[in-house]
């Protein structure tokens, strides 16, 4: 039994004894804290994390917390029990329920950017999409995948906050061009539908969730607390194949790995993907748009709400570029 192996039953055998490594201070304030929405880093250690609830959660609230840490161990245990060797899943390790808390292996390497993608080897990059097709495939596969179903797209979005902030507060901010070109967008969006199927999915796929370590070429996937059934093309083309400009070759390879006996999908080349690869990639930035939009103020009072206002308008201007881009990307 390697060290690894012997370290880590003893964390389970000895939960209670673990020595405490940076422990965050029950009173320290959340903003010093490593912290995500709902979650603290309470522990350090080279090879496992441990994790609680904000200490501003009262008791309802870590119950809550408890109860959707145990559905991602489960998501987390099915995946891992596959054991495909083309990617890595850290475990959850334990909870305790009793002093809310629980231990996870620390996934190695770096978060997978475009920018540290672009440093990489062909070779990497190709062992990257390649295991990003068999993660998407095997968790599609890990329970039945459903029936196909005719899908509106831009069910998915806040779409009459879209429709609300296009026809009467946009003016505000953007020209008469930007304002009717995103109202085509709009419109198109909205009466586009096609067969899709739900199946197992990770939901949240985007670089923060997923690892890469060029020393020893492993590719770790992170963050299952949102696995659910999903539109199938939901994870297929993601904000991490965007970022890093790989949705047709990801496709491509998922297209070649799933099994054809248990669905089918349409052919790479196959027109309507193109249709559904096109409005997915809009999807993503509509929905960066919409949030960016929620944050504008039409009577800025202060300096930071001006700043914020400038800063929004930039980043929504640059959703409308990447938008034409795809236009241009799949115009026959």
């Amino acid at each position: 039994m390697t060290s690894s192996l012997h370290n880590k039953h003893l964390l389970v055998n000895n939960a209670h004894q673990i020595p405490p490594q940076n422990v965050a201070d029950a009173d320290t304030p959340i903003q010093n804290l490593i912290h995500g929405r709902e979650t603290y880093i309470a522990d350090f250690g080279t090879d496992f994390v441990m994790k609680r609830p904000l200490p501003t959660f009262g008791l309802d609230a870590c119950q809550t917390w408890l109860q959707k840490q145990h559905r991602t161990k489960q998501a987390i245990d099915d995946i891992h029990a596959i054991g495909n060797p083309r990617y890595n899943i850290p475990r959850m390790i334990y909870i305790k329920d009793d002093e809310f808390q629980l231990l996870e292996e620390r996934a190695s390497g770096e978060h997978l950017t475009a920018s540290l993608f672009k440093k990489l080897s062909q070779r990497q990059k190709y062992e990257i999409i390649d295991g990003i097709a068999a993660f998407l495939v095997d968790m599609n596969e890990l329970k039945p995948v459903r029936s196909v179903h005719n899908h509106q797209i831009s069910s998915e979005l806040k779409f009459d906050r879209l429709s609300n902030f296009i026809d009467n507060k946009m003016l505000h901010w953007f020209t008469n061009s930007e304002i009717n070109y995103m109202s085509t967008i709009r419109d198109s969006i909205a009466e586009f539908t096609y067969d899709t199927r739900c199946a197992w999915s990770h939901c949240d796929l985007n670089s923060g969730n997923v690892l890469y370590d060029p020393q020893n070429s492993k590719l770790s996937f992170i963050d299952f607390a949102e696995a659910n059934y999903s539109f199938i093309y939901r994870d297929i083309f993601s904000p991490l194949q965007i970022e890093l400009g790989i949705c047709r070759p990801v496709y491509q390879r998922y297209y070649q790995l799933h099994d054809k006996q248990k669905y089918v999908m349409p052919t790479p080349n196959n027109s309507t993907l193109r249709n559904i690869m096109k409005y997915r990639l809009m999807f993503v930035l509509l929905r960066r748009f919409i949030k960016a939009s929620d944050d504008l103020r039409t009577n800025p009072q202060s300096d930071k709400t001006i700043t914020n206002n400038y800063n929004k308008i930039a980043f929504m201007r640059e959703q409308i570029t990447a938008i034409k881009n795809i236009d241009k990307q799949f115009y026959k």
